[in-house]
């Protein structure tokens, strides 16, 4: 029997935030707390590992850009990554629908 893959949260965060526009980190971190009405707050530490992970598997690209005078390092999702999004968003309404059933939570 094939083992499923557990659900990658925190790639599944910042590719949300990627689909809108090219963010770069310190950006990502406070639009995920607002977005998350502060529920969730990144640290660096936690989103550069990601941020590398989704490179390398080509779901993001990152280029240099001059932002306010200084130079900051953007991200950009690719049409991978667009779609490893939907596959994840996917999976993650079957898993929130799972949970909630089992809570007895009714969601319209």
């Amino acid at each position: 029997m094939e083992r499923k893959k557990p659900l990658e949260h925190t790639s599944l965060l910042v590719l949300s935030l990627l689909a809108d526009r090219d963010l770069y980190g310190y950006q990502m971190i406070t639009e995920l707390e607002r977005r998350s009405d502060q529920t969730f707050h990144m640290k660096e530490g936690t989103l550069y590992p990601v941020l590398k992970k989704l490179e390398n598997a080509g779901a993001v690209t990152s280029y240099e850009a001059d932002a306010n005078g200084r130079t900051r390092k953007y991200y950009h999702i690719t049409r991978s990554g667009l779609k490893h999004l939907a596959e994840e968003k996917e999976a993650w309404a079957r898993y929130a629908h799972g949970v909630n059933s089992v809570l007895g939570i009714v969601t319209g």
